[in-house]
């Protein structure tokens, strides 16, 4: 009898977690078919400025109809305005999805997103952490529910000194 409840229990933990993984994947396949109706300049703007806006932002643009809508999204925002006042080289090493040395810090937010833990003072040295590796994150940004590796960035007078992936020899 206890068995019989187990089994059934089982049973069912699998149906919600099989249904679970479902709606996941339609969202995931959702979200990059909204980016693929874009038009392409549109689309190559989105991915310029994707790690830089909350969810939230990204939910609201890519439900907005017109090209007019999303444009003055942007605006309201300032993300063109403060992607245009990047340095030449920081916009040029974006799209290698890899800082440089020298970076600027607000070219780092665009490339990889805000870190999940920063510590120092932003005046003198500052270090950036990660998760995940320097590989993916210029695909793909922050994500802080990455486990395993993390890149750290050392940051010197708001620009990047250098950056490295580690391996963490505790869960921290």
């Amino acid at each position: 009898m206890a068995q019989e409840i187990i089994m059934s229990s089982v049973r069912l933990c699998c149906r919600y977690v099989g249904m679970l993984g479902v709606m996941l994947a339609l969202l995931g396949c959702t979200f990059e078919a909204a980016v693929q109706q874009l038009p392409t300049a549109e689309q190559t703007e989105f991915q310029d400025s994707r790690k830089v806006r909350t969810s939230t932002q990204v939910r609201a643009y890519l439900a907005m109809t017109t090209a007019t809508e999303r444009a003055a999204s942007l605006n309201d925002l300032g993300l063109a305005q403060r992607f245009q006042a990047l340095d030449v080289l920081d916009r040029e090493a974006l799209l290698t999805g890899q800082p440089r040395w020298g970076m600027s810090a607000e070219a780092l937010r665009f490339l990889w997103g805000d870190p999940y833990y920063m510590e120092g003072r932003r005046s003198s040295d500052e270090h950036w952490y990660y998760p995940g590796s320097s590989f993916s994150l210029g695909a793909r940004g922050n994500d802080v529910r990455r486990v395993g590796s993390r890149a750290v960035v050392d940051l010197v007078d708001g620009r990047v000194r250098s950056w490295r992936d580690v391996m963490p020899m505790t869960n921290e």
